[in-house]
C-alpha cells in the first residue's frame, strides 16, 4: 500500500513540476503592452499593470502589423505590441514583435 501511495505522489509531482519550470529564465515569454521608450533596437514595454519590461531585438526578430512586415525603425513610442521570446535577467530577447492595429483618433463611434 505504501509503495502505491509513494508512486502516486511521485507521478503527480512529475506532472505538476513542468508547469512551474516553464516560467524560469531561458524559456519563451510574452509581454503585451505599450512602447514606453526606444533605445536603438531595445524597447521598454509598459504593461497594463504598470510594470516595464525590456525587449531586445536583433536582425532575426520578426516584426509584423497584421500580415505586413515592418522594420524596427517603424516602431514608435505609444505603439501597442506583443513581444515573444526567451527571457534572461528579466529581459526578453524578442523572436517576434506584433504591432497592434493603428487606432483612428477623433472618429465618431459607429451607430447601430
Amino acid at each position: 500500500m505504501k509503495k502505491w501511495i509513494i508512486g502516486a505522489v511521485l507521478f503527480g509531482a512529475a506532472l505538476f513540476v513542468p508547469r512551474f519550470a516553464h516560467a524560469h529564465e531561458g524559456h519563451d515569454h510574452t509581454v503585451m503592452g505599450t512602447i514606453a521608450s526606444i533605445d536603438g533596437t531595445n524597447l521598454m514595454v509598459k504593461t497594463a499593470d504598470g510594470k516595464q519590461t525590456m525587449v531586445m531585438m536583433d536582425a532575426k526578430t520578426k516584426i509584423t502589423q497584421g500580415k505586413a512586415k515592418l522594420e524596427a525603425k517603424a516602431l514608435k513610442v505609444g505603439d501597442r505590441v506583443v513581444a515573444s521570446g526567451p527571457e534572461e535577467q528579466s529581459m526578453i530577447m524578442a523572436e517576434t514583435v506584433k504591432v497592434g492595429a493603428v487606432q483612428v483618433t477623433g472618429a465618431a463611434p459607429a451607430k447601430k
